[in-house]
């Protein structure tokens, strides 16, 4: 599963502009930093020309589906859950703005160029009416809405390993559910370990590292043991990304599936195709 290429490699020049994104983000921001738990570069200084820099990204035009079609690139620690769910949607023909020789978002703080998603999610509706589901589409709508600024920096997810769209539910989760969008990752324990199984159990990443902080202090010999094997895991699958995982990726994501995939701390477009 891949972001689809350009079919024409050797592009004009004139045909990459700058596009403005997301707000203006903290300094040396990581990509996809945020993800609770796991592990982010200390802040670095930056200049002002580089932070009216970061507010601007590359626009590469493609041939999807018979139709030139933008797709947005990253800049040196970009955004990166704010381009993935927006080339998803520039994919999908949901958001415009982008035009040759033209820009996305207002000069301030790149503004608008969040409110292509947050259209999406106003322009959706609850498929029953009753007034229960009314209250909590609702509900989720303006949990959304909260979210939608930390798109620009980075989103808190939460990997179980039981299931490539297993994540612990936060409110950064409601984004890719009301706007439809599939979210998916790899880091999947091998089934046929039993003792990683047992060790890992149903736990998501934050759980599971407190066990282990717990286990090895543990005076049961056994506790400790089990705490050594899901430390071990970690280690070993230090990528974020097992060979079970893809194979489950592989049957799961379906023919032609444009969705997110996180994995190493950053989140990507990604469609399945032959």
């Amino acid at each position: 599963p891949h972001l689809p290429t350009d079919e024409r490699p050797k592009e004009d020049a004139r045909e990459k502009q700058p596009v403005e994104g997301g707000g203006s983000p903290p300094a040396a921001p990581v990509p996809g930093a945020g993800a609770v738990g796991l592990p982010a570069e200390p802040p670095q200084a930056r200049s002002p020309s580089r932070e009216a820099e970061a507010d601007f990204y590359c626009v590469k035009w493609i041939t999807w589906k018979g139709e030139r079609t933008p797709v947005i690139t990253q800049s040196e620690n970009g955004p990166c859950p704010l381009l993935a769910i927006m080339n998803i949607l520039l994919l999908q023909w949901k958001a415009s703005g982008v035009r040759r020789g033209g820009r996305l978002g207002g000069p301030a703080g790149g503004a608008r160029a969040r409110a292509p998603p947050g259209d999406c999610i106003l322009s959706t509706q609850p498929q029953e009416r009753s007034e229960g589901l009314q209250l909590n589409f609702q509900q989720n709508i303006n949990d959304t809405m909260t979210v939608l600024p930390k798109l620009s920096t980075g989103l808190d997810v939460n990997v179980r390993f039981t299931g490539v769209s297993d994540f612990e539910y936060t409110p950064e989760c409601i984004v890719f559910d009301l706007l439809n969008v599939p979210l998916y990752h790899g880091w999947l324990v091998d089934p046929q370990s039993p003792e990683v199984v047992r060790a890992v159990g149903k736990l998501s990443y934050n759980q599971l590292v407190e066990k282990i902080i717990t286990c090895k202090q543990a005076s049961d010999s056994s506790l400790v043991s089990e705490g050594l094997v899901a430390e071990q895991f970690l280690e070993s699958t230090a990528s974020q990304l097992t060979y079970h995982g893809l194979c489950e990726l592989t049957a799961a994501v379906r023919e032609g599936e444009l969705s997110v995939f996180f994995r190493n701390n950053h989140f990507s477009t990604m469609i399945k195709h032959k």
